[in-house]
Order: structure tokens, then C-alpha cells, then sequence
């Protein structure tokens, strides 16, 4: 499996609160930014991440090293 294309530093913060559970308009909220970039954010990491799913993205993260492990 081939590394992922490197996320954009936005993406990355979109990522932290994504693998926290929050909504689209909570990341939203929380960046000051409408749920509409919040989705193109999500769009782009799930296909930088290989993922087709919002559950898997946190658990790919982690054994890509971009989070720590999560506990759960």
C-alpha cells in the first residue's frame, strides 16, 4: 500500500477534530468555516487516507502515525 499524498495543515486540523467524533457544523463551527468546506476537507482526506468511510478514518490515521492511538 502506497503512503498517503501528505495532507494540507487544514486538513490535518479537520482530521483531529474528525477522529474526536465531531459533526461537520462542529468543525465547522470550531474553524469559522461553512460545513460545505468542512465536507470538501472530509472528501479530500478520506481519498488521501484511502478510506471510503468517516468510521475508518481515525483508525487509518493512527497506523499511519497522523494521530496518536486513539482510546476507546
Amino acid at each position: 500500500m502506497r503512503p498517503p499524498d501528505e495532507l494540507t495543515p487544514r486538513e490535518h486540523e479537520v482530521l483531529q477534530l474528525l477522529a474526536q467524533g465531531q459533526t461537520d457544523r462542529e468543525i465547522a463551527r470550531s474553524l469559522t468555516v461553512s460545513v460545505t468546506t468542512v465536507k470538501l476537507h472530509v472528501e479530500h482526506i478520506l481519498t488521501k487516507l484511502g478510506v471510503t468511510d468517516r468510521a475508518r478514518v481515525a483508525d487509518r490515521a493512527v497506523e499511519l502515525g497522523l494521530l496518536g492511538k486513539q482510546s476507546g
